[in-house]
């Protein structure tokens, strides 16, 4: 394989790399907005800051991924764009909406910090639905069809469900008391919506792609992919049974996140294998879509120094600031 042809395979892998770590690493301090009307006013500032140091830099991976979409694969980028620009505006707005009232509510008067709080939850909220709706269209190729914008609309309810789940798990594991306590109770109630849900789109999906349907069910295919769904199965029952156990509090308060972690992950596996080589399913090759090979070239130096950088600084991060989370305070 030459340069022309390998050059897009790595910045596909390079893109979809990016954007799981986005989903993973965003998606946890998006559930953790999502469940912020449900504690009161000191744990509010508990959960805020056990995602302070990080969710800004968590932001970065959505970056980098659009980055390489943008400058990698230059038309999949306008195309994609062009059909998902709503979903896209309005995830923004969310971003947005948290990124102001997490700096406003800290320093906000007592009659204004429910509206700071108010307004980290609802861009939260946003931000999450219009990822998932990005997520459904984008698998179908944005065809047309209400079928389509009904698959498109469930991801949308249960893409920010599957974030309550997630960051119930981090608050589990960076919380003690009573919010601790309270955070496994969200986590039992957002299990059963993202298991039933999550079993009706890997249902629904083959319906509304046949390129989908005949990867996954074809022979041998189908005997080859079957350990990604049982997996996925085994870590979702593990992270019940881990909620279920009184050690989640204590030992074990680990292994719900760890579990939800390796449901996205084997998530992102099977929708790579779904997609590829396309870029946009159906339409537009990863080869058609890219870049010429000379250009390519050029991106991969700036990634070699860009990757690496973002990924030292986001375990630095991680490694300092690790362990339990305390109120909120600013010097």
């Amino acid at each position: 394989m030459d340069w022309g042809h390998a050059l897009p395979v790595i910045f596909l892998a390079l893109m979809g790399l990016s954007m799981l770590a986005y989903v993973v690493l965003d998606g946890y301090d998006l559930g953790v907005g999502l469940l912020l009307h449900r504690a009161g006013d000191a744990d509010k500032d508990t959960m805020i800051a056990s995602i302070g140091p990080f969710w800004d830099a968590n932001e970065t991976w959505l970056v980098l991924g659009v980055g390489i979409l943008l400058i990698a694969f230059p038309k999949a980028h306008g195309m994609v764009l062009t059909a998902l620009y709503l979903p896209v505006a309005l995830m923004l707005v969310g971003l947005i909406l948290r990124g102001v009232a997490f700096d406003f509510r800290v320093k906000a008067q007592d009659d204004h910090k429910p509206l700071w709080n108010f307004a980290f939850f609802a861009g939260s909220g946003l931000a999450a639905a219009s990822q998932g709706w990005m997520l459904g269209r984008y698998i179908t190729g944005f065809a047309p069809g209400w079928e389509f914008q009904l698959f498109a609309a469930v991801i949308a309810l249960l893409l920010p469900a599957a974030y309550v789940l997630l960051g119930a798990g981090w608050l589990i594991m960076k919380t003690e008391g009573e919010l601790q306590r309270a955070a496994v109770r969200w986590a039992r109630i957002a299990w059963p919506p993202v298991v039933v849900g999550m079993g009706l789109i890997s249902l629904a999906t083959p319906l509304v792609s046949a390129t989908v349907r005949e990867r996954w069910f074809s022979m041998p295919e189908f005997i080859a992919l079957l350990p990604i769904p049982l997996v996925t199965l085994a870590a979702l029952v593990v992270a019940r049974a881990a909620l279920n156990s009184r050690q989640v509090l204590e030992r074990l308060c680990w292994v719900p996140f760890a579990a939800v972690v390796a449901v996205f992950v084997l998530g992102g596996i099977g929708l790579a294998y779904s997609l590829f080589p396309y870029v946009v399913m159906d339409r537009l090759t990863i080869w058609d879509a890219a870049s010429a090979t000379e250009s390519l070239v050029v991106i991969a130096i700036g990634c070699a120094i860009t990757v690496p950088t973002i990924v030292g600084y986001t375990i630095f991060a991680y490694r300092v600031f690790w362990g339990k989370a305390t109120a909120l305070r600013y010097a």
